[in-house]
């Protein structure tokens, strides 16, 4: 039986989102900030899922969080914030449960600032709802009082400045919010190490019991699903605490693995590239030589 997809409803305009939740149209039609206590709609009435054509920053005050290791909590409980890039399914109904803000950004409104094409480098657009950036009362201090000035800057004036203004207030927005999610990979540091010694053992069978040669090359989305995360929020984690990405890290295992291989049996480079998971022994070569500075026929002799 075909599983049936949520219905989702796509909104292209800020105005026909405002107008959804019962709210008046917006004060610029490429920007919006949202106080979800204005909100005036009947949960019942919106689509199971909404896609927005364009970002949506959402501080909401009581984020629920669920990380903890042993009896200690990690994160912060002064709200938090939830991140979506254009075309992101989202579920609607926690947009009217929660107080808060939200603040909506056309991508048009970023052409021709640099902020357009930087926008994509902020890895925590990708990131799932329950990976949220939770605040502490000092980092809320900070994240608020660049909203009011945003929305400050649309109640009070547009003019030849209004958007250079904004934009450079989104900017900062945005470099606080990756120093603030910098600090909650810190505080998380014990469970981010179990989360480690977990992806740890399942790339050793992985790779020790063959996997490779029928299943290939384990993908980053392969290891995100098995520890319930997102592939980009699994990427960053691994970096802060090892300084490489879920990729860098599949290769590095995959690369010792060739080595063991290598050293201690007599299959031919191709055998071993197969074994592996790839399709072409020069593919492999290749990677090989990129990590280690030797190709894989070097490295052998060089046991020899």
């Amino acid at each position: 039986m075909k599983k049936e997809e949520p219905t989702y409803r796509k909104f292209d305009s800020l105005n026909d989102f405002h107008r959804a939740l019962g709210l008046p149209k917006p004060l610029h039609p490429m920007i919006s900030m949202i106080n979800l206590d204005d909100v005036n709609v009947i949960v019942d009435e919106l689509p199971e899922m909404m896609v927005l054509n364009y970002y949506k920053i959402a501080y909401k005050t009581n984020i629920a969080s669920q990380v903890k290791y042993g009896q200690n909590q990690y994160d912060f409980s002064e709200g938090g914030l939830i991140f979506t890039a254009p075309n992101q399914l989202f579920e609607s109904p926690d947009e009217v449960k929660k107080s808060g803000y939200v603040l909506l950004i056309h991508p048009d409104f970023l052409l021709s600032y640099p902020l357009a094409k930087k926008i994509k480098d902020y890895g925590y657009f990708s990131y799932s709802a329950n990976e949220a950036l939770h605040l502490s009362d000092k980092e809320k201090t900070v994240i608020l009082s660049i909203f009011d000035i945003i929305l400050d800057e649309l109640n009070s004036r547009i003019d030849d400045f209004s958007q250079d203004v904004i934009i450079s207030q989104v900017e900062l927005l945005l470099n606080y919010c990756n120093r603030f999610y910098k600090r909650q990979f810190i505080t998380r540091k014990a469970v981010n190490n179990s989360l480690l010694d977990k992806l740890e053992g399942i790339l050793d069978d992985y790779f020790n019991n063959e996997k490779t040669s029928t299943h290939g090359i384990p993908t980053v989305q392969y290891l995100a699903e098995l520890v319930n995360l997102s592939p980009s929020y699994l990427s960053d984690m691994l970096r802060s605490l090892t300084g490489q990405n879920a990729q860098q890290h599949i290769h590095h295992k995959l690369i010792e693995k060739a080595k063991e291989l290598l050293s201690t049996t007599d299959l031919s480079i191709s055998e071993i590239a197969y074994q592996l998971g790839f399709e072409h022994p020069q593919s492999f070569s290749k990677l090989f030589k990129t990590k280690t500075k030797l190709s894989p026929v070097d490295f052998r002799h060089s046991f020899n």
